[in-house]
This record gives C-alpha cells, structure tokens and sequence, in this order.
C-alpha cells in the first residue's frame, strides 16, 4: 500500500503541475475567468508566501520547511501504522503530493503559481493546496475522531478478554488467583 501512495502522490503532482502549465500558458497574471459566477473563477497569481499567502518572501524556510515535511509523511508511509491504516495512507498521500507540487514551483521560480478563487474564501489557491488541507483536515480527523475510538475499543476488548478469563475454571477447579 505504500508504493500504491506513492504513486497517487505522484499523480496528484502532474495534476497540480498541469493545471499550473494550464493557466501559465493560457492567462495573463492577475487575469480572472469566470468558471461559476458568483462562486468559482480561474484568477492567475504568483504567492511569494505561504498557503493563503501568509508570510512572503521566506523561500528558504519554505523549502526548507517542505523537504523537511515531506521527508517526514513518506517516513511515517513505511510504519507499521500506516500500512495497518488506509486513512492515514491517503493522509499522507495528499500531503506528500501537496507539497511536492508547491515545493517544485518554490525551488524552479522562488514562487508558487495560484488560480483557484473562490467567493466565500478570500485568498486564491492551487490544486497542491487543496491536497495540503485536504490532507490536514484527515489527519485531524483521524486523531481527534476516529484514533480516539480505536483506543476506546481496544481498551474495552482487552476489559472484556480479563474479565472472561477471571470466569474460566482453572484446571484444579479453582477461579484463577483463588488459593
């Protein structure tokens, strides 16, 4: 399942870079093209910072940052946890591919090439992005909601298994820990 995340990364990167190829090659920057009046345009940026253009002009850190990121999800792709978890695998599947496609536009031109506006969110954003938070939204999820019950399970099964050996006659015909 790890190769198989990799390979959806993978994808989800050529998606992120063709759209950018897209609207490079076929719009003018600060262009905007109606897609959904009212809800949806095509608006053509450069994002010299951050997700939402938050801190501009620290490319270091930012490539930094993201290799560092990066490194660390695939990392955690070949863990125990991982491979037992679906969820966390397209977790880190989108994170990964997230910012592979910003990091390459970070490291081929210091910016990153923003399209997607939407009229109830302010900032423009990219296809990369969405993975990002996408991403982020899933791993809040799964330890805020769904780790939480597997603890609570477990924690009940290993309950239920004690007490149904404390019922088991042992083989003297005595409970277990009667004299």
């Amino acid at each position: 399942m790890t190769i198989l995340a990799l390979i959806v990364s993978a994808v989800l990167v050529g998606i992120d870079q063709l759209l950018k190829a897209i609207v490079t090659t076929n719009m003018t920057e600060f262009q905007t093209i109606p897609c959904i009046p009212g809800l949806l345009n095509w608006t053509y940026i450069h994002n010299e910072g951050a997700a939402f253009g938050i801190l501009q002009n620290q490319r270091t850190l930012f490539i930094v940052l993201t290799v560092v990121l990066i490194g660390g999800c695939i990392a955690l792709l070949f863990t125990k946890t991982a491979r037992a978890s679906k969820w966390i695998t397209a977790t880190l599947s989108l994170i990964v591919a997230g910012g592979i496609g910003n990091l390459i536009d970070r490291i081929a031109t210091g910016r990153v090439v923003d399209y997607i506006s939407v009229s109830f969110f302010p900032p423009i954003f990219n296809f990369a992005d969405c993975c990002v938070v996408v991403g982020a939204g899933m791993a809040a999820i799964y330890f805020l909601v769904l780790e939480p019950r597997q603890l609570k399970r477990a924690a009940k099964e290993t309950a239920d298994s004690a007490a149904a050996l404390e019922e088991q006659p042992a083989e003297d015909g005595q409970k277990p820990g009667q004299p």
